[in-house]
């Protein structure tokens, strides 16, 4: 076995962490939930959110027979929304080309749904033991550092690169029984020793080896993104109040927010009054406006404007992505995070 790979065996061991709920298992199915969450969400966030999802379904059978309106609300806060509905998406798929069976290698774990090469090399060394390379952004960090590549990791060139010192350091002897135990040690040193801030380097068993740390180049590494500001959008969300009741649309998908439950939206520059008769068929007076929300998401910032509206005449009919419901069972249902925000702020304010 390489130096590299038996060290950090060896010192995941003796300090990494081994109590975390999806540790302790070869099921697929847990472990595959797992990765999925914590792709760009921290433990901390997602211990809870996993947990309530693996008790609601406990099984790929399970998850896909629930409807996606069920699976987005448990996943409702934690962000990336796409995530969850690639899941939901994934059960079907397994329930109805093999019967359930979750599939065996990475290679065919990767043609799934919302998997990348990275998610499905740790399901696959987590469940079968396969011998195959990880490279999130913990690990592209640990790297980087080690071997002091310079250039930002995401670049196609640099990223082939720690692809290639990836599958270079995995364990050769008695791989299917260390991969496990490899595969969390990369994930443990990243994400409690090699930080992207104050990295505890004399607590490294990778310090003596380490050319950042000998070039004293730590801090610099991994090389950072090149930074674009992000461009800024404004948006009016309506609250339209009809007696003890608001109104939601569900998001179409895919999309921002696909398939959650949203206040209805409208351009900036258009009257609010004039929106509602024209593209909603609702008679509505202006209350009153919330203050503004701001909300970032990768590629922008989003600010939004809450107006509260009174409805006087509304043809009420029913539809499958129009809903009218009180707050408090808004606050059940899949939503995102800024519409749970001017939901409570109208209930804690009295403005409602």
């Amino acid at each position: 076995m390489s130096t590299f790979a038996n060290t950090l065996i060896e010192w995941q061991k003796q300090h990494g962490r081994h109590s975390l709920p999806w540790q302790g298992t070869n099921d697929p199915y847990a472990i595959w939930v797992a990765e999925v969450m914590l792709q760009q969400t921290q433990v901390m966030t997602v211990i809870p959110y996993y947990q309530r999802f693996l008790e609601a379904f406990p099984d790929i059978e399970c998850l896909a027979e629930a409807s996606l309106n069920t699976v987005l609300t448990l996943w409702s806060g934690l962000g990336y929304y796409s995530r969850g509905r690639n899941l939901h998406k994934a059960a079907c798929l397994i329930m109805e080309r093999s019967q359930g069976r979750f599939p065996q290698h990475a290679a065919e774990i990767a043609q799934l749904p919302g998997i990348g090469r990275s998610t499905a090399a740790a399901i696959a060394a987590f469940a079968y033991g396969e011998r195959c390379a990880i490279l999130d952004g913990n690990v592209k960090r640990v790297f980087t550092r080690y071997f002091g590549i310079t250039g930002y990791p995401g670049e196609k060139k640099t990223e082939a690169l720690l692809w290639q010192k990836a599958e270079g350091l995995l364990p050769q002897e008695n791989a299917q029984q260390q991969m496990a135990t490899y595969t969390q040690a990369l994930m443990d040193l990243g994400a409690i020793v090699c930080t992207r801030h104050q990295p505890k380097c004399l607590n490294c068993p990778l310090q003596p080896d380490c050319i950042a740390f000998a070039e004293n180049r730590v801090a610099s590494l991994p090389t950072s993104k090149p930074r674009k500001p992000l461009p800024s959008k404004e948006t009016t969300f309506l609250i339209l109040r009809n007696q003890d009741e608001i109104l939601l649309e569900q998001r179409s998908s895919p999309g921002i927010w696909g398939g959650l439950w949203c206040l209805p939206e409208k351009p900036i520059d258009i009257n609010s009054q004039t929106y509602c008769k024209q593209c909603m068929g609702i008679e509505s007076v202006t209350i009153s406006s919330l203050p503004p929300l701001n909300h970032t998401f990768t590629h922008f910032k989003l600010r939004i404007h809450p107006q509260l509206l009174q409805v006087i005449n509304y043809p009420r009919k029913k539809t499958a992505t129009k809903i009218w419901l009180t707050i408090d069972r808004a606050l059940q249902l899949a939503i995102p995070v800024p519409v749970r925000k001017i939901l409570l702020e109208l209930t804690s304010s009295n403005r409602f």
